[in-house]
């Protein structure tokens, strides 16, 4: 057990750790945003940041700001939220899912996927790539959700600096991509524009793993480094969602340094591809 913080230095963290709880419940009331059970370690570091950024001393007037600012609040999210992604990010994944996944799935006559917490859209635009170039896009719908809105606004426009194209493009062909990355984007805006055609079968909306409930029946759930800032009872909330939302028989992906095995709901779900990360509701 972590010995307790002692002195200035071990005051200092609780008055702090007391501050967060305040800021957590004051945020619920005012915006019914629900951060609470998001992991504090993560949060310590994520509010000073905020902290500095906004050019406040305390986390008390932080929150003054917060409360009487909603566009402080708006801004915030990119603090209580991590929003860092690229395309074909851990290629083993999309290799797995190019290989032991979309086959199934293509038995279907149509498909639902549900990316959750699809910050910047990289993850989201991979997809529709892999169900292109597997001949499912057209029969398939994409949901793409998150609570920031300025992260979902970003990901539907579908435009990444160029400068970025190079690293996604390696990931993509480690991957298994079966063409070059480029056919699925051109240059325009000083950027990189994904296909219009890719954007047509997905879907973009404002969902919370925290306060919100199931809204359709999936076969796909991509949850990737989304639950490892999240406590216990949140990843088993957020997993149970999943269940709920997939088929029988569908599958769930969650990032690398992530496992259900201690959960909840270990018992629903059966790992299929242990490098990759990908489970089967049983």
């Amino acid at each position: 057990m972590e010995e307790p913080a002692t002195g200035a230095a071990g005051d200092e963290d609780a008055l702090f750790d007391l501050e967060i709880r305040l800021l957590l419940e004051a945020v619920v009331l005012r915006y019914q945003h629900d951060f609470r059970d998001y992991a504090v370690a993560s949060l310590r570091r994520r509010l000073r940041l905020a902290m500095n950024h906004f050019g406040c001393a305390t986390l008390t007037q932080l929150q003054d700001r917060i409360l009487h600012e909603p566009s402080i609040f708006a801004r915030m999210l990119q603090f209580f939220t991590v929003q860092v992604s690229e395309m074909f990010r851990d290629p083993p994944y999309f290799r797995a899912l190019r290989e032991n996944v979309l086959p199934v799935l293509a038995t279907y006559p149509s498909l639902k996927v549900w990316v959750a917490g699809c910050s910047s859209g990289e993850e989201v635009w991979s997809l529709a790539i892999l169900l292109a170039e597997e001949g499912l896009l057209e029969r398939t719908v994409v949901y793409a959700t998150d609570i920031a809105p300025a992260a979902i606004e970003q990901a539907e426009k579908g435009v990444y600096p160029l400068e970025r194209m190079a690293q996604f493009s390696r990931n993509y062909q480690a991957a298994a991509g079966r063409g070059s990355l480029s056919d699925h984007y051109s240059e325009a805006y000083g950027g990189a524009v994904f296909s219009r055609r890719l954007k047509s079968r997905i879907l973009f909306a404002d969902h919370s793993l925290a306060t919100d409930s199931v809204f359709s029946e999936v076969h796909l759930v991509s949850c990737r480094n989304v639950l490892i800032y999240f406590n216990r009872p949140l990843q088993d909330r957020a997993v149970g969602l999943f269940r709920e939302s997939l088929v029988r028989h569908g599958y769930l992906g969650i990032g690398p340094r992530e496992t259900l095995q201690f959960g909840a709901h270990a018992d629903a779900f059966e790992l299929v591809a242990p490098e990759a990360r990908i489970y089967r509701r049983s």
